[in-house]
C-alpha cells in the first residue's frame, strides 16, 4: 500500500516538475534536489526524506507537458515516486518509461493528501474512501521496461538472456 502525499492539478508542465533554470544539472543523482522547486513545501518534503519510497503523486490531465526534458523524470525517478494522473503528455510518459519511473494511467483516481491506496494490476483502491478506479495499463512491453528500472537495466537484462547469462 503507499500513500498519496501531493495532489496536483491539471497541465503540470516540466517546468514546475524540473524548472529550466536547473538544466545545467543534468545527472539523475543530482536532479532530484530540483524536484518541484517552486513548489516549495512539496520541494523541501522531498529533499527533507520525509517521503518513504514509492509514495504516490496524483495529478489531473496532461501531466509533463510541455517540453521533453528527461530531467523531468530522472528527478521523480530519484525519490522512487509514483505518479498517478488522469492522463500523461506523451512524450513525458515516453522518457518514464525509459528511465522507470512508475506511471499509471487513472482517467477517474480520485484521492486526497494522506489517503492510503493499493495498486492492483488493473485497478486502484482507495484504502481511505473505499472507492475503486480503472487503470488505463501500459502496454506489456513498456510495462516490462519500467518493472526492469528503465530502458538501460531492460536492455542489459534481455542481452545477458541471450549471452545464456
Amino acid at each position: 500500500m503507499a500513500k498519496v502525499i501531493y495532489k496536483l492539478e491539471d497541465d503540470i508542465s516540466t517546468d514546475i516538475i524540473y524548472p529550466g533554470r536547473y538544466m545545467a544539472t543534468v545527472l539523475p543523482t543530482e536532479t532530484p534536489q530540483y524536484a518541484f522547486a517552486d513548489i516549495t513545501d512539496l520541494n523541501k518534503m522531498l529533499n527533507e526524506n520525509q517521503v518513504p519510497q514509492h509514495s504516490v503523486i496524483v495529478a489531473g490531465k496532461n501531466f509533463g507537458c510541455g517540453s521533453s526534458r528527461e530531467q523531468a523524470c530522472s528527478t521523480l525517478k530519484g525519490h522512487e515516486l509514483t505518479i498517478v494522473a488522469r492522463n500523461f503528455a506523451r512524450i513525458f510518459l515516453q522518457n518514464s518509461i525509459n528511465l522507470g519511473l512508475q506511471t499509471i494511467v487513472c482517467p477517474d483516481v480520485e484521492a486526497s493528501v494522506g489517503d492510503e491506496i493499493e495498486i492492483i494490476s488493473d485497478k486502484i483502491v482507495n484504502k481511505t474512501n473505499g472507492k475503486s478506479f480503472e487503470i488505463i495499463p501500459l502496454p506489456k512491453a513498456r510495462q516490462a521496461i519500467i518493472d526492469a528500472g528503465g530502458l538501460i537495466p531492460y536492455t542489459r537484462k534481455r542481452l545477458m538472456e541471450k549471452a545464456g547469462k
